[in-house]
Formats: structure tokens, C-alpha cells, sequence
């Protein structure tokens, strides 16, 4: 891709997240996944909002119906059951510390943030209270990263079936 065409599809892609969210998109820093139908789904942004403030989702979500189809996993009391689950299956809770640790160590590569080192996002490493940062993360870095943002992306209906969000 030439550079132009580079800046192009950048321009279109920033467009693009800003329709799915209703408004203009804050320290984006690259789109880190494509829905099957072409369109950014999820965006990987600065640790660090324009305004200094410290910003700690790194992987965010901007497909709206992938969004409502997580809000209502969220709603089923999935979370909960999963909190209970990393209490008592010490592989799953091994796996999703790792997929903290691997969160912490991709925003670091970015910027050095001291008001957030340590937090991740979504809960991780000790309980689940957002799907929607663990399968944004799921979708970002690949299966077999975030063993639970990857059950609750296998739980998601295909959202992309009826075509663009946008």
C-alpha cells in the first residue's frame, strides 16, 4: 500500500469509528481488528488521552452491534459466573493472569503510564466486569491470548452477518 493510500485508509478508518461511536474518537492510535465485513472493530488506543488524563483500555470496542451483543452476555450474569470460575479452576486463573500480563506489556510498549502501572482492563487479572474489553482483546491479539474474553467472543452471535454497522 502506498503511503497515500495508507493515509487514505487511515482517514476512512478514523471515520469510520467515529459513526460507530457517535462522536469523535479520542487517542486512537491504530484500528487493531477488522469485523469480516472490513470495518474496524476494535481500536487500539494511547495510554494517555490528549489531555494528559490516563487511559487505560488499551483494546476498545467500536462495532456497535458487537457492543449490544455483548451488553446483553453481560446482562445473562456471565460475569459473575466467570469471577466464580477463576476462584476455582487455577488454570483458567493462570491463563487469564498471563493474558493481563501480556495487556500490561503491549500498553508499556507504548508509553510509560505510573498513574495506571499494575491495572490492566476489564477486571484482569482477579475478576470479570467487562466483556466488552476482554473480547476487544480477544479479537485484538488472537485466540488462545484471553481465555475468557475468547469464550465470551464464542458465545456472540456473527454480528457482521447483516452487513457494515456503519
Amino acid at each position: 500500500m502506498t503511503p497515500a493510500a495508507a493515509a487514505d485508509r487511515d482517514t476512512a478508518d478514523r471515520a469510520t469509528v467515529a459513526a460507530q461511536l457517535g462522536r469523535p474518537t479520542r487517542a486512537m492510535r491504530a484500528v487493531a481488528h477488522r469485523c469480516p465485513c472490513g470495518l474496524p472493530d476494535v481500536v487500539e488506543t494511547a495510554p494517555r488521552l490528549a489531555d494528559g488524563t490516563p487511559f487505560p483500555t488499551l483494546y476498545y470496542l467500536t462495532c456497535p452491534r458487537a457492543a449490544a451483543a455483548i451488553s446483553s452476555l453481560e446482562s445473562s450474569g456471565l460475569m459473575r459466573a466467570m469471577t466464580a470460575r477463576l476462584a476455582t479452576e487455577p488454570e483458567l486463573a493462570g491463563a487469564y493472569r498471563r493474558a493481563h500480563e501480556r495487556y500490561l506489556a503491549r500498553r508499556a510498549e507504548i508509553a510509560a503510564v505510573p498513574e495506571i502501572a499494575g491495572t490492566s482492563a476489564g477486571g484482569m487479572p482477579d475478576r470479570v466486569k467487562c466483556l466488552h474489553v476482554l473480547v476487544a482483546h480477544s479479537l485484538a491479539a488472537g485466540p488462545g491470548v484471553n481465555p475468557l474474553g475468547d469464550e465470551a467472543l464464542a458465545l456472540l452471535p456473527p454480528w457482521w452477518a447483516a452487513g457494515p454497522c456503519t
